[in-house]
């Protein structure tokens, strides 16, 4: 900062006004920026967080499910545009619905002094939440609550979502309408076999537990679940997946056995490129862009005072429907 304010010919206050985005004259703001870009001057925000008053980092912590996930893909960019537009830098890791690899997450960006926090909480650890808003680091939870105290969070109307789906199957014809669910230990899971079971009784159809696989976690064990219900004597004339990834096993297993045609497939949540099959797969979509403006402008929200008592935020699905979800039931069924 020597240089440039020597280059420049002004103070080194002058210069850390500039890199620090303070305001100053237009003609001080040139002198110094060109300086800066002849020296190759690069702002060391780790070194000027150390001095400023509220000690900030301009750096937010984001701990996703699995960044390979659509959901979490999707999410992170959603919140990395928000983010973008304070210039805030997002740091971001997967949990894999470990504990464990969670509360490692949460130390590390406790430990680098991030802003503040937004989770997709594994619901497993929320001890290391509650100490990291106890100790000062704002958190915000997405897709699932927790038990922390004081945290604010967004989610959406997962049982709606279902209840819906589960009606337009039972207007189409389906009466055995089968249930492939993610792990029992996710909330988001809980809530959609919730759903699942109140459409059917809104529906007046049977609950059938044979047609219903649930703690099943990734593609494969959704095309084993989906291989086995399609082998049952009364097979199901559809399938309703509760997760994305659920979704893909499924139609795999569909395509495999040619019963795309046949058997009618919605999914909670959308994926990548499901509108360019045939049929296209219909889902219960969420509004990623939304969720993660909505957390970060709740956590944005608290760093710049809000005090308030925590909030929950509900978002609403939409159905998309791509030809999938709207075949008939056959004759039999």
């Amino acid at each position: 900062m020597r240089d440039v304010a020597t280059m420049a010919g002004v103070g080194i206050a002058t210069v850390s006004r500039v890199v620090n985005g303070k305001p100053v004259t237009p003609d001080l703001a040139e002198r110094v920026t060109r300086a800066a870009e002849l020296l190759g001057y690069r702002h060391d925000l780790t070194a000027s967080s150390l001095r400023r008053a509220d000690r900030r980092t301009h750096t937010l912590g984001l701990v996703l499910e699995d960044a390979a996930n659509p959901f979490s893909a999707a999410l992170h960019r959603a919140v990395e545009d928000a983010a973008a537009d304070r210039g805030v830098l997002v740091l971001a890791g997967s949990t894999d619905e470990d504990p464990v690899r969670e509360h490692g997450l949460l130390k590390t960006f406790t430990a680098r002094r991030v802003d503040g926090l937004i989770a997709v909480p594994t619901g497993q650890n929320d001890t290391d939440l509650d100490m990291a808003r106890q100790g000062g680091t704002p958190v915000v939870c997405v897709d699932r609550p927790t038990t922390a105290q004081q945290v604010d969070t967004v989610t959406v109307d997962n049982r709606a979502g279902v209840r819906a789906a589960v009606k337009r199957l039972h207007e189409a014809g389906h009466r055995r309408i089968a249930f492939l669910g993610d792990l029992r230990s996710i909330w988001t899971a809980e809530e959609r076999y919730a759903g699942f079971v109140e459409g059917l009784a809104e529906a007046g159809c049977v609950l059938h537990p044979s047609l219903v696989r649930r703690g099943l976690h990734g593609p494969e064990a959704a095309q084993q679940a989906t291989r086995a219900l399609l082998a049952l004597a009364h097979a199901p004339t559809a399938l309703l997946s509760g997760q994305n990834l659920l979704t893909i096993g499924a139609r795999m297993t569909l395509q495999e056995l040619q019963l795309q045609h046949r058997v009618a497939l919605i999914g909670f949540d959308d994926l990548p490129l499901a509108d360019l099959l045939e049929p296209g797969i219909s889902v219960i979509a969420q509004d990623h862009a939304a969720i993660g403006r909505e957390a970060a402008t709740l956590l944005f929200d608290r760093l710049e005072g809000e005090a308030g008592p925590a909030r929950h935020c509900v978002l609403p699905t939409h159905y998309l429907p791509r030809g999938s979800g709207e075949l008939p039931a056959p004759q039999d069924g």
